[in-house]
């Protein structure tokens, strides 16, 4: 039970990198208190509103930032296969794939921080197994958490390193072009979800715009508001039901 707390209390806590979502939360909340009961005070009532709101979009960004990683990672892999093949060992292989990467993706580039840690890492004289499932767990990456245990069973055993890192690229590609083609398949549907997202806002807007008066006996009234509390809760329910249709996981 503490446990769980302390983990919910971690994914409502902003990094550096969420400060954008926290903007965008409190826009969101700012939207929905003006269009609902045309009151910028509703937000302190909607505010609540903003926890859930932030943990789904911090999900949403770790997984995207997993899977940009993940992209990345397969190409260093390969790099170090690569130098292995020339004759490097497997801690120089992983230097020399820095390098690699820097021109590939640059400098600033998730991988690069994450492998550059590494060959700090290896400066300090920690196995090049931990660091490795140190950056599995950190990234909380699948693919990168079982390289890191076959790499280490097979350093350990005398296996072919060369060849499994080889083996894990095309493991790993497999999976990326699943993904790739079921994220295809779903871009039309997620835009048209989008769409039907915002269509109530510019519906409101535009009678309100063209009608004034039309939507007052909804604001500001007992009655009105009970009613546009019951709407935000259908569209809600509604947005979180199309999100879960749209959640496809390989």
């Amino acid at each position: 039970m503490k446990e769980s707390f302390r983990r919910l209390v971690l994914s409502c806590r902003p990094g550096p990198a969420d400060w954008p979502i926290v903007l965008k939360g409190i826009g969101v909340i700012a939207l929905f208190a003006w269009f609902f009961y045309r009151s910028l005070w509703a937000a302190l009532f909607l505010s609540p509103l903003f926890f859930p709101f932030f943990i789904r979009e911090k999900k949403e960004a770790d997984a995207k930032r997993s899977r940009e990683l993940g992209i990345q990672f397969r190409d260093a892999i390969l790099s170090v296969a690569t130098s292995q093949k020339a004759g490097y060992s497997a801690e120089n292989a992983f230097r020399e794939a820095v390098n690699d990467m820097s021109l590939l993706y640059g400098k600033g580039s998730p991988i690069v921080k994450e492998f550059s840690r590494i060959v700090k890492g290896l400066a300090n004289n920690v196995t090049l197994e931990k660091l490795l499932f140190d950056l599995g767990e950190r990234s909380n990456h699948p693919d990168i958490r079982e390289f890191a245990q076959v790499f280490a069973v097979a350093k350990r055993s005398g296996g072919n390193m060369t060849q499994m890192i080889a083996d894990t690229a095309d493991v790993i590609g497999e999976r990326l072009a699943v993904e790739n083609e079921i994220a295809v398949l779903l871009a039309a549907k997620k835009m048209e979800a989008r769409i039907m997202d915002i269509v109530p806002f510019f519906i409101i807007f535009y009678v309100g715009l063209t009608s004034p008066g039309f939507f007052d006996v909804l604001y500001h009234d007992l009655t009105g508001v009970a009613i546009m509390s019951a709407c935000l809760a259908v569209y809600l329910a509604a947005y979180l039901l199309s999100e879960k249709i749209m959640s496809v996981e390989v």
